[in-house]
């Protein structure tokens, strides 16, 4: 397999994932830009962690490979939030199960 596939493959595996892992620090009252800045940056910063990972931080001086890995993981990590985790509600789920209940909503 290339290089450039195989950084694309290990982009869409962390992506795929991604958004359950969000869903733990955002919060159902935020406003739905708030969420997707946060989401976005998740992205980023796991892309920055599965080149580093995969190639170690000497990976960073190829700049094509870098960018085919951090465009995977914002590009795998949306669609499957659309596509799978916020359609069967998993994703809202955890964003609500993680939430601290005020002691008005807890009563």
């Amino acid at each position: 397999m290339s290089a450039t596939l195989e950084a694309l493959s290990t982009g869409g595996q962390v992506g795929a994932v991604l958004p359950l892992l969000t869903a733990v620090v955002q919060r159902p009252a935020w406003s739905a830009k708030y969420k997707k800045v946060v989401a976005v940056v998740a992205a980023l910063l796991a892309g920055v962690i599965a080149v580093a990972a995969d190639g170690g931080w000497g990976q960073f001086q190829n700049g094509h490979l870098t960018t085919a890995t951090l465009l995977g993981v914002l590009v795998a990590s949306q669609t499957s939030y659309d596509l799978v985790w916020k359609p069967s509600k998993l994703a809202p789920w955890v964003e609500a199960l993680t939430t601290k209940k005020t002691p008005q909503q807890a009563e």
